[in-house]
């Protein structure tokens, strides 16, 4: 835990290798202090197909989805240490946003395979 899940315009990767932008929401979620840093789990999903009204150009959306139990001021530092390493990446023209999502731990499940 966390799932770190990265929405972006796919754009961005002709200027910005999809690993760095993978590497700075991780090293935000570590910078944090809340989890083990071996249980930051990093994904990313480029999108070709978008509107965005004002006048940026990209985006870059990251979902923070942690067991509940994180009080307020632990779930706004995150976002904001998540934040701080993208806007560290220098993305110009663009949407930057940062949400923290509680997991329920009651109704998480996890189940890890393994292969004979």
């Amino acid at each position: 835990m966390p799932h770190c899940i990265i929405e972006y315009s796919a754009k961005i990767t002709e200027s910005l290798p999809v690993e760095q932008l993978m590497h700075a929401v991780y090293k935000g979620a570590n910078q944090s202090e809340l989890f083990v840093a071996s249980d930051i789990k990093v994904r990313a999903c480029a999108f070709d197909d978008f509107y965005l009204p004002g006048s940026e150009q990209v985006f870059v959306h990251v979902n923070l989805k942690i067991l509940s139990g994180r009080d307020l001021p632990q779930r706004k530092s995150l976002s904001a240490s998540v934040s701080n390493q993208l806007e560290r990446l220098g993305i110009e023209d663009a949407a930057i946003t940062v949400e923290v999502t509680n997991i329920e731990k009651e109704s998480y499940a996890k189940k890890l395979t393994l292969t004979a």
